[in-house]
């Protein structure tokens, strides 16, 4: 069973930095998934970064160009580097892996994931 805990959720500022990160276990799949969901108060749960076990990467466009999706050495942690926040990305972040290989690129979609974790919550305030 593939659990995951996510971590490093805060308040800050906009314009400010966060990294995110999820430490997974159980994850025995050659070919996976691994990805960054958000929902905000009354909106739906969307998808943000996503990445696979061949390092691909997809990138909703309202964090491209601010936000990063990596994988640690032993691809047990994911991260979620965060630069340039803006009020918008107020949410309960959460991580999601999948035991699966898409040859389109790691999905977005919340229906195309298993596992998820319990969430952290980033709040960008002024």
């Amino acid at each position: 069973r593939v659990q995951l805990v996510e971590s490093g959720g805060a308040s800050v500022q906009p314009g400010g930095s966060l990294r995110l990160s999820c430490a997974t276990s159980g994850n025995t799949y050659i070919n996976y998934c691994m990805a960054w969901f958000r929902q905000a108060p009354g909106k739906e749960r969307e998808g943000i970064a996503a990445i696979d076990n061949e390092g691909t990467t997809t990138y909703a466009d309202s964090v491209k160009g601010r936000f990063t999706i990596s994988q640690g050495n032993a691809k047990s942690t994911l991260y979620l580097q965060m630069n340039s926040l803006k009020l918008e990305d107020t949410a309960m972040y959460y991580c999601a892996v999948e035991g699966a290989y898409y040859s389109g690129g790691p999905p977005l979609e919340v229906y195309e994931y298993s596992y998820w974790g319990q969430g952290t919550q980033v709040t960008v305030s002024s």
